[in-house]
């Protein structure tokens, strides 16, 4: 296709979108390859630029890991849940507000964009409650496991954000969150952008991570197009698994509460996110309510 046809083809898409508000989750090596991320925020800016108002969320599982072993803090993990004690909140909190929230903000800022970082805490953005005892497999038994600082979402406040937005910056998400009594929890940033999503009634969520988007049973065909019911029973049959499920399920959630459009794409791959976005065919999976013409 001729440069110029690539140009043509994404004048509708850019005029349909002027405007409206995209909430975007940053996941996957993304975080940790510097020329990913690069190419991500580039990706972003234009957008921003374009008039999207975009809410950029972003984890650092991996990151916090990394840390805590050059502390010399062994991470726990219990049936695949992390324990969040107090030292780790506090490394959570250091790497995803005093490391990734930053420099992401200032990629963006370079990138000639404008930027604002907050966490779930500042303004009351996010309220949650600390997540009760959850049941996990451990040795082919069952246990209730204590995950300590870790929280579930209660409300969302979005004032904040559309004070920013309306002022034309991009607020950078870290994924934390302030109880009722005033104590730091650690949540899900899956979940934390699709809350988001809805409060903002945004008009796209997309998920960005490491795969291509939602596959087939033998990981070679990528669904471009999938409704509501057909991702739920993707997930029944097995077809969507392990760490794919919780993310299907925060782009369902986002959909059921009123977000037209979420997508799965793989943020691994240079300007995925534009490609996704401004032509017709994609590069990831689209889940709606219904099904909707292309």
């Amino acid at each position: 296709m001729k440069r110029e046809d690539v140009l043509m083809e994404a004048l509708p898409y850019i005029r349909k979108f002027h405007g409206r508000t995209m909430v975007i989750k940053l996941g996957g090596h993304a975080m940790v390859e510097g020329e990913i991320l690069d190419t991500v925020v580039s990706d972003v800016v234009l957008l921003q630029l374009v008039g999207i108002k975009v809410v950029l969320v972003h984890g650092g599982g991996p990151e916090i890991t990394e840390k805590m072993k050059a502390l010399g803090k062994e991470p726990k993990f219990v049936g695949g849940l992390r324990i969040t004690d107090d030292e780790t909140l506090e490394v959570a909190q250091m790497v995803l507000v005093g490391k990734i929230n930053t420099n992401i903000v200032s990629l963006i800022s370079k990138a000639g964009g404008k930027a604002i970082g907050i966490s779930g805490n500042d303004a009351n953005l996010i309220i949650a409650r600390k997540m009760e005892r959850q049941r996990v497999r451990v040795n082919n038994k069952e246990e209730e496991v204590d995950l300590g600082h870790v929280g579930e979402i209660e409300t969302i406040n979005p004032d904040i954000l559309n004070t920013l937005l309306d002022n034309g910056y991009v607020p950078v998400i870290a994924p934390l969150a302030i109880d009722r009594s005033g104590n730091d929890l650690n949540i899900n940033a899956d979940t934390a952008a699709g809350e988001i999503a809805i409060a903002l009634k945004a008009y796209k969520f997309i998920s960005m991570t490491d795969v291509d988007g939602i596959m087939d049973k033998e990981r070679t065909k990528v669904f471009r197009q999938v409704t509501k019911s057909d991702a739920e029973h993707l997930i029944t049959t097995g077809v969507v698994s392990e760490g794919m499920i919780p993310k299907v399920q925060a782009v369902l959630h986002a959909i059921q509460d009123g977000v037209p459009y979420s997508h799965i794409i793989n943020g691994n791959i240079s300007h995925n996110l534009i490609l996704e976005l401004f032509t017709s065919e994609g590069v990831g999976t689209m889940i709606t309510m219904k099904e909707v013409g292309l």
